[in-house]
C-alpha cells in the first residue's frame, strides 16, 4: 500500500512531467476559413465548433439535429442522415475544409465525398488507433500495419453489426480513411487517429472513473483504491480539447497525412497517472497495487474494470506506446494531467444523481472491496 511519502514522490516526479507550459495558438487565425463538421455535436464536435469560433472562422455543422448546444457566436446548422443517405442538405455548397468526426461505417465517407468531392479543399478524417493489426511493438509509428477487414462487404456494414464485434471498428475505420484519401486525394487528406479521448463530457466513464473513485474515500467506496499492476504500465490518452483544437489548428495550417494523436508528449506510467488524478481532485489517495495476474485470475478485465489500464507487456506491449512524433512536430500540445482530471469531476458532479451512482466504467465499490479483500488474505496481509 501506498505511504505518504510513496505519495509525495509519485506527485512529484506527475508535476515534473506536467510541468512544461501549454502552448496553443490564442486569438484569431491568420485568415478565416469556412469549415463544415460532420457532426459537431458529440464528444470532440463542441470543441472544435467553440475553438474554430474563438479562432474567427465561419462554421457549418450538419447532422440528425438531436442534440442541441448553446453556442458562443453564429454557427449554421444543416439538417440529415448519413445512415439513411440524406445529404442533400449539402448539395451545391462548398467550404475550405470538412471535418468528419463520427464516421465509423465506410459507406458513409463515400456518400459524403460524392457530395464534397471537388468542393472541399481538405478532409480530415477523426479515426482511431484501434486501426491497427497488432498492438505488441513499443514505438510502432503511423506506418505499421492495419487490421485487415475480414467480413463479406465493408459497405453493407451496419452500427448494429460493429456493435455485436468490435473487432470490427477498426477494421471498418481503417476503410473509411482508404475511402477518404480515394475520393479528396492524398494531398487533399488528413487522417488523425487519437488514442482514448477523455476529459469533459466522458460519458463512458473509460478516464472519469478515476478522478471519482480518487475523490471519493468513503462513503460506498472503502478508503483503499484498487490500482492495477505495479505502476509501471505505460499510459496514452488525449483530452478531447487538446485533440479538437489541435484538428482545427490542422486545417489553419493545411496539414496533410496521417498521425497518431495521443499523449502525454513523454512516457508516463500508470502510477504517475494516478497520482497526476490525485493532484487535480486534490485528493491523496492509499493505493493498493495488484498484480497483473490476480486480476487476469480474477476477471478483472483491464481498459473497462480498470480503466485507461492496459498491461505494458506480451501482446499488448506497444498499446500504450505508440509514436506520437509526427503529431508533435504538426503542432500538438496537451493540458496538463491535473487539469484535466479536475475538470472531469467538476463536469461529473453536474450529471444527474442517479446516473453519478452508476458508472459505466471501473469496479462498483462492492467488487472493489471484495477483491481488496482476497488479496489481502491471500497475502497474509488481512
Amino acid at each position: 500500500m501506498a505511504t505518504r511519502r510513496d505519495y509525495l514522490s509519485l506527485s512529484a516526479a506527475a508535476a515534473a512531467a506536467f510541468a512544461a507550459p501549454r502552448v496553443r495558438a490564442q486569438g484569431k487565425a491568420p485568415k478565416k476559413l469556412r469549415i463544415l463538421i460532420l457532426g459537431g455535436t458529440g464528444f470532440i464536435g463542441p470543441h472544435e465548433v467553440r475553438y474554430a469560433l474563438s479562432r474567427g472562422h465561419q462554421v457549418t455543422i450538419f447532422n440528425r439535429g438531436k442534440q442541441k448546444e448553446d453556442w458562443p457566436g453564429p454557427v449554421e446548422e444543416l439538417l440529415g442522415d448519413r445512415n439513411t443517405g440524406d445529404l442533400k442538405a449539402l448539395e451545391g455548397r462548398d467550404w475550405d475544409v470538412c471535418i468528419d468526426n463520427p464516421t465509423t461505417l465506410p459507406f458513409w465517407v463515400r456518400d459524403a465525398a460524392k457530395m464534397l468531392k471537388g468542393k472541399v479543399k481538405q478532409y480530415i478524417f477523426v479515426s482511431t488507433i484501434s486501426v491497427y493489426d497488432a498492438n505488441a511493438t513499443p514505438g510502432a509509428d503511423e506506418a505499421a500495419p492495419l487490421a485487415a477487414y475480414k467480413g463479406p462487404d465493408p459497405m453493407a456494414e451496419t452500427q448494429a453489426t460493429v456493435a455485436k464485434d468490435l473487432a470490427l471498428y477498426g477494421q471498418l475505420k481503417a476503410i473509411s480513411e482508404a475511402e477518404g484519401r480515394k475520393a479528396f486525394g492524398e494531398g487533399a487528406t488528413t487522417v488523425v487517429r487519437p488514442g482514448l479521448i477523455v476529459g469533459p463530457g466522458d460519458e463512458t466513464d473509460r478516464f472519469s472513473y478515476w478522478p471519482v473513485r480518487l475523490a471519493n474515500l468513503g462513503d460506498r467506496w472503502g478508503p483503499v483504491v484498487l490500482a492495477p499492476g505495479d505502476g509501471t504500465d505505460p499510459v496514452q490518452f488525449i483530452d478531447a480539447r487538446d485533440l479538437a483544437e489541435w484538428i482545427i489548428r490542422l486545417a489553419e495550417t493545411r496539414t496533410t497525412g496521417t498521425f497518431n494523436a495521443t499523449g502525454p508528449s513523454t512516457p508516463m506510467l500508470m502510477k504517475d497517472f494516478l497520482a497526476g488524478v490525485a493532484s487535480g481532485v486534490r485528493a491523496n489517495p492509499k493505493l493498493q497495487w495488484i498484480p497483473t495476474q490476480f486480476l487476469r485470475d480474477h476477471k478483472v478485465r483491464a481498459w473497462s474494470d480498470q480503466p485507461v489500464w492496459i498491461p505494458g507487456q506480451g501482446e499488448t506491449a506497444g498499446f500504450h506506446r505508440r509514436s506520437i512524433a509526427r503529431a508533435l512536430k504538426a503542432g500538438l500540445t496537451f493540458r496538463p494531467l491535473p487539469l484535466t482530471a479536475g475538470d472531469t469531476l467538476s463536469w461529473f458532479k453536474t450529471l444527474p444523481a442517479e446516473r453519478q451512482v452508476k458508472l459505466r466504467s471501473g469496479l462498483t465499490p462492492e467488487r472493489e472491496a471484495a477483491l481488496l479483500a482476497e488479496f489481502m488474505g491471500s497475502n497474509g496481509k488481512g
